[in-house]
C-alpha cells in the first residue's frame, strides 16, 4: 500500500473515529450542554432555570430543549418564564464543543409575567449570555403586571404571532428588539384599549380602537446596544424607545384627524 494510500485510511478512520465518539457524545453529553444554555438563560435573569426534555445532535450540529422554564421571586419582583420548545442550530460536526452560540434560534410558546420592569435592571451574569446569529419567536405573550411599567398604569399584555430578528446578545428577554426585522404583534391596554402592530423593512404600522383604521404607518429607527451595555443600560433604552414611539403614532393620529375632519384631505 502506497503512502498515500496510507495516509488516506489514517484520516479516514481519525473521521470515522470522531463521528463515533459524537454519536456516543450526543447521549452522553446532551444534558451537560443542555443544562449550560439552560443555567446561562437562567444567569442572564437572576433566576433558576429548568427544563423537561433535551435532544442534541452534534454531528447534525443542533439542539432542542423543551418546556423550559426559569423563575425569580425575590425583593425586586416576581418573574416566570416559560418556553415550549427552542431550537438552536449549532456548528455541525462537533464544532458545538467549542462554539455554543445559535444559528438560528427558534422559540415556540413563550409566556413571560414580570411583576416589575425592574426585573431587568439586571447585574452582570457570571457566564457569557446565549447569543444567536438570528431569532425567530412564534406565539408568545409578555405579560407586563398593573405598575409594572409605570405607577398608575395597569396591565398591558403584548401577544406576539411572529417575530424575526438579526444577531441578538440575550442580556434581557428583549434584547431581541434591537435587531428586530420582522414583526406581528397585538397590545391589549388598560380599559379594553388595543393595538395591531407591524413591522417590516423598517416601516411600522399600527391600528386598533386607541389609533383608528386604516393604520397609521411610520419609518423607525430601532435604538443601537453596543456590547458594554448590560441589562439595565438595554432597558433604559428600550423604554425612551417605546415613549419616543407612542409619541409619533399619537402625533400621526391627530395629523391624520385634522387633515381629514378640518380640512378633507386623504390621509
Amino acid at each position: 500500500m502506497t503512502r498515500q494510500r496510507w495516509l488516506l485510511v489514517g484520516a479516514g478512520g481519525v473521521v470515522a473515529a470522531w463521528l463515533v465518539t459524537l454519536l456516543v457524545l450526543d447521549v452522553a453529553g446532551a444534558d451537560r450542554v443542555a443544562r449550560g444554555i439552560a443555567g446561562r438563560l437562567g444567569d442572564s435573569l437572576q433566576g433558576e432555570a429548568h427544563f423537561g426534555d433535551s435532544d442534541l445532535a452534534l454531528v447534525r450540529g443542533k439542539l432542542d430543549l423543551e418546556q423550559l422554564a426559569v423563575r425569580r421571586d425575590d425583593a425586586v419582583g416576581r418573574l416566570a418564564l416559560d418556553i415550549a420548545d427552542i431550537h438552536c442550530e449549532l456548528a455541525p460536526l462537533g464544532g458545538a464543543l467549542f462554539d455554543r452560540d445559535c444559528d438560528p434560534l427558534a422559540i415556540r410558546g413563550m409566556r413571560m409575567e414580570v411583576s416589575t420592569i425592574a426585573l431587568f435592571k439586571l447585574r452582570p451574569p457570571k457566564r457569557r449570555p446565549i447569543h444567536a446569529d438570528s431569532v425567530v419567536i412564534d406565539d408568545a405573550t409578555f405579560v407586563f403586571a398593573a405598575g409594572a411599567i409605570g405607577a398608575g398604569i395597569g396591565e398591558v399584555r403584548v401577544t406576539l404571532d411572529r417575530a424575526i430578528a438579526g444577531p441578538t446578545t440575550f442580556k434581557t428577554p428583549l434584547s431581541w428588539l434591537f435587531a428586530l426585522r420582522g414583526l406581528r404583534a397585538h397590545v391589549s391596554l388598560p380599559g379594553q384599549l388595543a393595538i395591531d402592530v407591524t413591522f417590516a423593512h423598517g416601516v411600522l404600522q399600527a391600528s386598533g380602537s386607541l389609533l383608528g383604521q386604516p393604520p397609521l404607518a411610520i419609518a423607525v429607527t430601532l435604538p443601537e446596544t453596543t456590547d458594554a451595555d448590560d441589562g439595565r443600560a438595554q432597558l433604559a433604552k428600550l423604554t425612551s424607545f417605546g415613549r419616543e414611539l407612542v409619541q409619533q403614532l399619537l402625533a400621526r393620529r391627530a395629523e391624520v384627524w385634522l387633515r381629514k375632519t378640518l380640512l378633507g384631505q386623504p390621509r
